[in-house]
């Protein structure tokens, strides 16, 4: 999957230009899976996760799994193997599958299921874990099972996921309560470093976020009266409340869980922005369209040539046809494999070909501002509704279940009058270990059922003048 270390990774990504937030991820075909063995009836099993591994990666999210043709596909595994090999790393072996890239995207076809393509948002994740009266900012080289639990979800899933150093120039620009309390504007100057696609402020806490605070504080100290030395065993029983905020392409989304396990409740987290991401940049295995493209700046034959590998190679682009050359001005027609908006989206993930701004808007903005207010921990929403800022930003709430459909243009005064009833909306209650698995497996079902999210209040943007043929830059070299 990823070739460099986590660790790495990020540091390299502290040093480059802004202009590879994106990653062009490898090996999105090939799986690793322990093994005890050699033996053949274990291979089998492990090629069979290998496959499951590898559809999870290009189909973004869970309930890929569950469709009729892949699960048929599952049960004849070895034959969309090309080939495999094990490795043993630190007294545990595994086994290494590739899997034919045509064959397992001709299953896609079939199932008409779109396909995640290999270049992919780099994420820069902040997670504020609180510990009673403790906050800390979890650093990537924190001495807890947090970071390699997240650079393994990184691996499977084929998401790129970068964490904070907190070296001497975090420690400097991050001020831990602006975190805790979304400030945007200070979020965004304390990652710059990073060159992040998509910003993730992700918080867990066994106290403040807790419903019942002083119910829970209670139980803390009775536990570490009685425990002594075996406290942090106890830990994992002691409720746990997550949230996360993650403000991608224009729209904040927002969403919380309740559990005993930080871990899993990590987990859980990850994956529904992960299926949020996906959805963004799929790309449909069925739909065809025809695009207009004009592009400025072709000024020499090795730029042509640079110009037409860099869209051929693109996976949005099925076919390629130059219909104009005039001067430093390309027109093309592309075929293109899902929407135009996939297209455009994935264009975003370069600085190689960027979309230019009509003459008349020059000194305008496309983009919208981070203009959400600090938390309020009285509101489950994480949403403060009586700013006016608010208006800028579109506000989706994944999990709230008592939200109206009918409602989707609710004004922002019928918002306020709602608040009470969505102070509980959006926590989805784990009670016991056991309950966990069944109430993650619901959340991810929520976002797979239904690939319009909720939208919790919107407003109109404002009203911009968009060119007939979409004109581009072409950066050369």
């Amino acid at each position: 999957m990823f070739r460099f270390p986590f660790v790495l990774i990020m540091l390299v990504f502290s040093l480059l230009s802004a202009s590879l937030a994106a990653l062009e991820v490898n090996d999105l075909y090939q799986a690793n899976v322990v093994v005890d063995s050699q033996d053949r009836e274990q291979r089998q099993q492990a090629i069979k996760k290998a496959l499951q591994g590898v559809f999870l990666k290009i189909g973004g999210k869970k309930s890929v799994l569950t469709h009729d043709v892949l699960k048929k596909a599952q049960k004849k595994a070895s034959r969309y193997v090309s080939q495999y090999h094990y490795q043993r790393k630190d007294e545990e072996l595994s086994l290494v599958v590739s899997f034919s890239e045509d064959k397992v995207n001709q299953l896609f076809k079939e199932a008409n299921l779109p396909l995640w393509g290999s270049l992919r948002p780099q994420v820069l994740l902040w997670l504020i874990d609180e510990q009673g009266i403790s906050r800390t900012i979890v650093a990537s080289d924190a001495d807890t099972v947090i970071p390699s639990s997240i650079n393994d979800f990184s691996k499977q899933r084929g998401l790129p996921i970068v964490m904070p150093l907190m070296d001497l120039i975090d420690n400097e620009q991050v001020v831990l309560s602006d975190f805790w309390g979304y400030f945007p504007e200070q979020i965004q100057q304390a990652s710059q470093r990073y060159f992040a696609d998509t910003i993730v402020v992700m918080r867990v806490s066994d106290s403040s976020l807790v419903i019942d605070t002083e119910k829970n504080e209670t139980a803390i100290a009775s536990s570490n009266d009685a425990c002594g030395l075996l406290c942090e065993q106890q830990e994992l029983a002691i409720p746990k409340v997550l949230d996360w905020r993650v403000f991608t392409q224009g729209i904040l989304y927002t969403q919380q869980y309740q559990g005993l396990d930080k871990v899993s409740l990590i987990a859980q987290g990850l994956s529904d922005i992960t299926e949020l991401i996906y959805q963004s940049y799929a790309l449909s295995t069925t739909a065809e369209n025809d695009f207009i493209i004009e592009v400025n700046n072709v000024t020499s034959l090795k730029s042509d040539m640079q110009l037409f590998n860099f869209l051929i190679d693109l996976s949005a682009v099925k076919a390629l046809t130059l219909i104009s050359a005039q001067g430093d001005v390309r027109q093309f027609k592309l075929d293109l494999i899902g929407s135009k908006a996939s297209f455009l989206a994935s264009l975003k993930l370069n600085n190689k070909l960027t979309q230019q701004l009509d003459s008349q808007l020059d000194g305008f903005s496309y983009a919208q501002q981070f203009n959400v207010q600090q938390f309020n921990t009285q509101n489950r929403a994480g949403v403060d509704f009586n700013n006016d800022t608010n208006d800028q930003v579109k506000i989706i709430v994944l999990g709230a279940d008592d939200i109206n459909k009918d409602e989707l243009n609710t004004s922002k005064a019928d918002v306020k009058n709602k608040e009470s009833q969505l102070d509980n909306s959006t926590l989805v209650t784990n009670p016991t270990v056991e309950d966990s698995n069944n109430v993650n497996a619901n959340a991810a079902d929520e976002l797979t059922k239904n690939d319009q999210l909720p939208i919790l209040t919107e407003t109109k943007p404002p009203l911009t003048i968009v060119p007939k043929m979409p004109v581009f830059y072409w950066e050369q070299g």
